[in-house]
């Protein structure tokens, strides 16, 4: 898109809000590491200067990152950029493997493809990254005793995990290093009844006429797509459990 038509539809759309200007500078200062758990962040006499803008506007700013737990506010001090805080794995972005081995079961993996590829236009919109931008691509099938519980394909964010592609999957979950390397701040679901494509009735050794259960779940760190993963289950031999809390 030219310069001139990005213009023309920010001007259709209308001015972005003044609040808006100042929460997507912190929030983008930090996820690009500019500021770090901990630092104290410009004051709001500062913010005021710099965007010119009223004070009110800028505590708007602040406290809607403080909901979004991106920073906190200590009265006559300052904000700072919040301490991530792994969620509890009760909010199901748990690892496979440990739900297995509490079982008391043998767990098993089978790494089908380990690569780098291109973003797909699906794939781009939900890790918010340019189409064709570089990414890295798992395919890992989960075993129970033996049987195929589950098929995972999954899209990396390499901002986020560098070494993805150096991991040994048959060693540790990928689900297991991510949370390690990109601590979790948010995570998304979709939960559907579906019947299993060509590639995962192959891998779980079912029928394509055989109900899965499917979950697509995309994970953030600092407000940074992580991951975006689709995890399809043979309905016959899998149960989703848990709670959610944090």
């Amino acid at each position: 898109m030219s310069r001139a038509a990005r213009t023309a539809r920010s001007n259709a759309a209308g001015p972005e809000p003044q609040y808006l200007k100042v929460k997507n500078h912190l929030r983008e200062g930090i996820a690009s590491g500019h500021w770090v758990a901990g630092d104290l962040l410009p004051s709001e006499g500062a913010l005021v200067a710099q965007f010119e803008v009223s004070r009110m506007t800028v505590n708007r700013a602040l406290r809607e990152l403080v909901q979004e737990g991106l920073i906190e506010r200590v009265q006559g001090v300052g904000s700072f950029v919040a301490q991530l805080h792994r969620i509890s794995s009760t909010l199901n972005v748990r690892d496979v493997h440990e739900e297995i081995v509490e079982r008391g079961h043998a767990y098993e993996s089978r790494v089908h493809a380990l690569t780098r590829g291109k973003a797909t236009p699906q794939q781009a919109a939900e890790l918010g990254m340019k189409r064709c931008a570089p990414v890295f691509l798992s395919l890992i099938t989960h075993l129970e005793n033996g049987h195929p519980i589950q098929c995972e394909e999954r899209v990396v964010n390499p901002a986020c995990a560098p070494d993805y592609l150096a991991q040994d999957f048959t060693r540790l979950t990928p689900t297991h290093y991510l949370l390690d390397v990109a601590p979790l701040s948010e995570a998304r679901y979709m939960i559907e009844a579906a019947l299993p494509g060509e590639v995962e009735a192959r891998l779980l050794g079912i029928s394509r006429r055989a109900p899965c259960l499917v979950v697509k779940r995309i994970t953030y760190s600092r407000g940074v797509a992580v991951t975006s993963v689709k995890l399809t289950h043979p309905g016959a031999r899998y149960q989703l459990q848990g709670s959610f809390s944090a």
